[in-house]
């Protein structure tokens, strides 16, 4: 949703010669618009201009007047438009405008800031220090990843000074009016943080929900998600949220993005040039949590290249491939020419099954739960890795073994070559399986090439090579999908792109 009251807004609108809400309308269509072409479903789009939301802001407010949280006081300093933000002496910087003329800007971000003095009311935040480190004392995975759950703490032991939340009404229409004061805006960083609460039905059926909610919020606001927030919540009588997960930023060539220095990456350009898969992969693959990655273009050719076009793509084509499966089947599994062993030690004199086949078939048993263990901790890009690494040994496994060097017309051999292409399809079909939150139209593309129906697409009943356990495979037998053609077509490099859309 959008995020859509405030100072920033107000003075954007002017400056565009349209009413503030023909410019939310606007904006809000471009997130829309950004988030289907970035293939993102979403159950409730919610806007802060909203009905819904205005009631339930007033009501908030309500609880915080009554619990006595809030008082009237004047309040002056450095104030940051942009950022909808006081901020003190420490994070500020003297610079020179364009004239040489000196002025005082926010030390993270550049922007301006001005001297302002206005009587606002106050929220009582000093008095919930002990709540706030008692919180998060007794909830040690409330805020991850652990750096950033360890940064709260380091804040909640300095001073916390009272927070002004509203503005003067003559200063700042835009926004939600503070019930009985006509005079007074609520403050734009309450109005917007209790969307959290509106979009679940807040104040009547939010229970239903919270406190159990994931927050995903960038590094630059957690102070507000993980200090101010909770202790609104608090004050209001209600429970902080469940879990805060905290990403970093992208730089790009190592540099901060800015529309100054030209360097901004434009998502639409980046789904056009790579596919909608191909840019959630990279994103997701080369995204830590914990510290700001870098991108550029040549980084994304050559990863999807290598992971998607030939490890992943490059599998499924040559284990499908008419010469060695022209019955187009998902072919049979023999326990003589794969026996189960209990251990890895046990394969010398087993045949043709090598010490790393085991190894292959461990690896893939375990990787669901590993998986799942990863997108849980937040850590999306190590579920990845690992899926990486499967599907490079399964490269290798398919590789030594050289199916297509195999007589088809010699039983035995049949045999062998059956068993080699229903391991590799195995795997193939928990990879995509497991592939779908990532890439959702490559991983539908090879399912469907398996014959892998809509209802047995799920996590919870993933049974990998069941055959090996000596329990019935559903898939044994089945006739493949008809050929989706290549999964995930190799790029270019950027120039020879660019050149010949010229």
């Amino acid at each position: 949703g959008t995020d859509e009251h405030g100072l920033k807004i107000q003075q954007a609108a002017a400056a565009a010669g349209i009413s503030p809400p023909e410019l939310c309308e606007r904006v809000s269509g471009l997130f829309r618009q950004a988030l289907a072409q970035a293939g993102v479903a979403f159950t409730d789009f919610t806007r802060t201009s909203e009905p819904r939301h205005q009631r339930a802001v007033q009501h908030f407010w309500g609880a915080l007047r009554d619990s006595g949280a809030l008082y009237k006081g004047s309040y002056e300093g450095w104030y940051c438009t942009p950022e909808e933000s006081f901020l003190p002496e420490s994070q500020l910087a003297e610079r020179r405008d364009a004239q040489g003329r000196p002025r005082k800007v926010s030390l993270e971000t550049g922007h301006e800031v001005h001297w302002t003095k206005e009587e606002n009311y106050m929220f009582r935040l000093s008095v919930f220090r002990d709540p706030l480190q008692n919180w998060l004392r007794d909830n040690p995975r409330a805020i991850s990843p652990d750096p950033f759950y360890q940064c709260v703490l380091r804040w909640l032991d300095e001073d916390l000074l009272d927070l002004s939340v509203s503005r003067e009404r003559s200063r700042l229409q835009w926004g939600i009016p503070v019930p009985n004061d006509p005079t007074q805006t609520i403050y734009v960083w309450v109005d917007a943080l209790v969307n959290y609460l509106s979009v679940v039905g807040y104040p009547e059926s939010h229970g239903v929900w919270w406190p159990a909610a994931h927050h995903v919020v960038g590094k630059d606001i957690l102070k507000f998600h993980a200090v101010y927030w909770p202790a609104l919540l608090l004050a209001a009588g209600l429970a902080p949220p469940e879990r805060i997960l905290v990403h970093s930023h992208w730089t790009v060539r190592g540099q901060k993005m800015s529309k100054s220095l030209g360097n901004v990456v434009d998502p639409a350009t980046c789904v056009g040039q790579y596919g909608v898969d191909g840019f959630r992969y990279f994103l997701l693959r080369q995204g830590v949590p914990e510290r700001d990655c870098d991108y550029y273009d040549e980084k994304v050719v050559k990863l999807l290249n290598s992971e998607l076009a030939d490890a992943l793509g490059g599998l499924l084509n040559r284990s499908t491939a008419p010469s060695i499966n022209p019955s187009n089947t998902y072919p049979r599994f023999s326990e003589p020419c794969f026996p189960k062993v209990l251990d890895s030690k046990e394969v010398k004199g087993m045949g043709r099954v090598s010490a790393e086949d085991y190894e292959l078939v461990a690896a893939v048993a375990s990787l669901p739960a590993q998986v799942d263990g990863y997108f849980e901790g937040f850590q999306i890009y190590k579920a990845l890795e690992c899926i990486a690494q499967c599907v490079r040994q399964t490269n290798g496994f398919f590789q030594r073994h050289r199916p297509w060097k195999l007589n088809q017309r010699d039983t035995a051999e049949r045999l062998w070559l059956d068993t080699i292409l229903h391991v590799t399809l195995e795997c193939l079909r928990v990879y995509g399986t497991l592939l779908q939150p990532v890439v959702p139209h490559m991983a539908d593309k090879l399912l469907s090439r398996l014959a892998v129906e809509p209802g047995e697409r799920g996590l919870s009943d993933l049974m990998f090579l069941a055959r090996y356990d000596g329990k019935p495979c559903p898939f044994e037998g089945r006739q493949l999908g008809p050929d989706t053609g290549i999964l995930f077509q190799r790029l270019e490099k950027l120039e020879t792109m660019k050149n010949r859309k010229q």
